[in-house]
């Protein structure tokens, strides 16, 4: 998975969890749960539908490497080569 359709799975699994999030503001380096005030339940549930949709495993010690889009993407297109 290229780093692009990672940011699309993310950005669709945000969206399912918060259908009124707005990407238009949040830039790929911005900390993503603090614009869109995701809470630490979203998050978790993020977490969960990021390893349902593509397959990977997201530990607790990858939660850092999910602050910002561009960071998250790189993670799941990193695992799912």
């Amino acid at each position: 998975m290229s780093p692009d359709q990672a940011l699309t799975v993310i950005k669709d699994s945000i969206t399912q969890l918060s259908p009124d999030a707005d990407f238009t503001g949040i830039g790929p380096h911005d900390k993503f749960r603090d614009v869109l005030e995701l809470d630490s339940i979203d998050f978790l549930s993020l977490v969960e539908l990021l390893c349902e949709r593509t397959g990977i495993r997201i530990e607790e010690d990858d939660y850092p490497e999910l602050t910002t889009l561009a960071d998250a993407a790189e993670l799941v297109a990193s695992r799912t080569r």
